[in-house]
């Protein structure tokens, strides 16, 4: 399958894809046996990439990165991608999880707190009865030692999985991936809050205000004290040093920014 066009957004690469392009392209993956990672990408991605150069690279040097939320669909299509679509974390998921299933692909999961992985896991064999859930794994909040690291690359590898769901958050799910390519031999795709609402342990927004790409605010109303920052940090600035990247005023700490 042919590697999708891309486009910049204050620098960091977003690919076009949609939801058939982009599980084709991961399960295929899968059944190779290569490594690889994908980035679902929304505002927070964008800026947190603006303000670091380290995670702009983890960011850039994805196998595929996502437009996850609908700022960076439109900025994509203000951009003269207009085909550009919304390829949603939460709702790839499932699709991978249903092609998993029919092609005889383990899967696993790295990441959110111990009940919900362990509900996750209940949840996706009732929902996908021939899925093959070889690794399931809840890791601590502080850092792991490089030999605790070292016992999950290898736990992951000889349990067979081929496509590794990731779910952490933004950015720390990315750099996880970024450092892992090459040592874990599957597919990674950071789904960050996907765990939580596939297990059901906290409620998505409602697809209306999805449409209408106000899903930022159902969320921060509903964990304020967690997202409260990355929200009105973060919107405000997207809106216009993206509006100074259309107009060719926008220029990044390293230099100008590239506008396609």
């Amino acid at each position: 399958m042919t590697s999708p066009d891309s486009a910049y957004i204050l620098r960091m690469k977003v690919d076009l894809t949609n939801y058939a392009h982009a599980s084709d392209l991961i399960s295929g993956w899968g059944r190779q046996h290569l490594s690889r990672y994908v980035c679902v990408a929304c505002v927070n991605n964008v800026m947190e990439a603006y303000d670091s150069a380290v995670f702009r690279d983890a960011m850039n040097q994805a196998d595929l990165v996502t437009p996850d939320g609908m700022p960076v669909v439109w900025a994509l299509r203000l951009l003269g991608r207009k085909a550009a679509t919304r390829v949603y974390g939460p709702d790839l998921t499932p699709i991978l999880l249903e092609k998993a299933a029919a092609s005889g692909l383990r899967v696993g999961f790295y990441g959110g707190a111990p009940d919900v992985v362990e509900r996750l896991r209940r949840v996706v064999v009732k929902r996908f009865p021939n899925i093959e859930v070889a690794y399931a794994f809840s890791p601590p909040f502080r850092p792991l030692t490089p030999a605790e690291d070292e016992g999950v690359v290898s736990a992951i590898n000889s349990s067979g999985v081929r496509i590794l769901f990731i779910g952490l958050n933004t950015p720390k799910q990315d750099y996880w991936m970024a450092a892992h390519k090459g040592r874990v031999q599957a597919v990674m795709i950071g789904v960050g809050a996907a765990f939580d609402f596939l297990a059901g342990t906290k409620p998505q927004a409602p697809r209306w205000m999805m449409r209408i790409g106000m899903e930022w605010l159902f969320r921060l109303v509903t964990e304020p004290r967690r997202l409260w920052k990355r929200y009105l940090k973060h919107n405000p600035r997207f809106v216009a040093l993206f509006a100074l990247q259309l107009l060719g005023l926008e220029r990044h700490p390293g230099g100008s920014a590239p506008r396609a």
